[in-house]
């Protein structure tokens, strides 16, 4: 059974059109079946949407972006960043690059990439909600691995359920950077934030 973190999606795609006010903003996004949260913005997204870091001019990389908020949301709001969103699921990529028409931004390169395979570049902040139910490995990887792809005193910004794994997460980014500022507490939600 392909999960949303799967490259091929083999359920039919039935599209949804969902609304969210994220930063001060209505956006629209094409969503569906085979994608994460696929009904309405989910909680960690929103936490990490409106409190993360980011500065314009700015290179951003959303990591694992799914139908593409977190991208799309900075880059309205923060128009002289230069975006990266990457994803695993082809259906996700499928999606958020209809995302990117209808919320009318061009400031975002979309790219199928597992992780950070398809990265080349450095980036001054790579943002990201990890697939916890993916498993440890994965998640340890996505922290160890952001080092190489960031500029120095690029930020790693995680969001995660604090007690479902994210307190783990936390204590790693610590381990692999030194540093680790829990910057946003909310409904359960954590955002973990350390510097190269």
């Amino acid at each position: 059974m392909p999960h949303y973190y799967s490259e091929k999606q083999t359920s039919p795609l039935r599209l949804e059109k969902i609304k969210a006010i994220l930063r001060g903003k209505l956006f629209e996004f094409y969503s569906g079946s085979g994608v994460f949260s696929k009904k309405k913005v989910d909680n960690g997204t929103r936490v990490l949407v409106e409190n993360c870091v980011v500065k314009n001019n700015w290179k951003i990389l959303d990591l694992g972006c799914g139908y593409g908020v977190v991208g799309i949301v900075i880059a309205k709001i923060f128009p002289k960043t230069t975006i990266l969103m990457v994803d695993v699921n082809k259906r996700a990529l499928k999606l958020a690059k209809m995302n990117l028409e209808l919320n009318n931004v061009d400031n975002v390169e979309v790219k199928y990439s597992n992780l950070y395979s398809a990265v080349k570049e450095k980036f001054n902040t790579i943002v990201v909600n990890p697939p916890i139910t993916a498993g440890r490995k994965l998640c340890f990887s996505i922290i160890e691995e952001s080092k190489e792809h960031l500029e120095k005193d690029g930020l790693l910004q995680l969001i995660a359920r604090h007690r479902k794994g994210g307190k783990m997460l936390g204590e790693k980014m610590l381990e692999v950077f030194g540093n680790m500022e829990e910057k946003t507490k909310s409904g359960g939600y954590r955002l973990y934030v350390s510097r190269k």
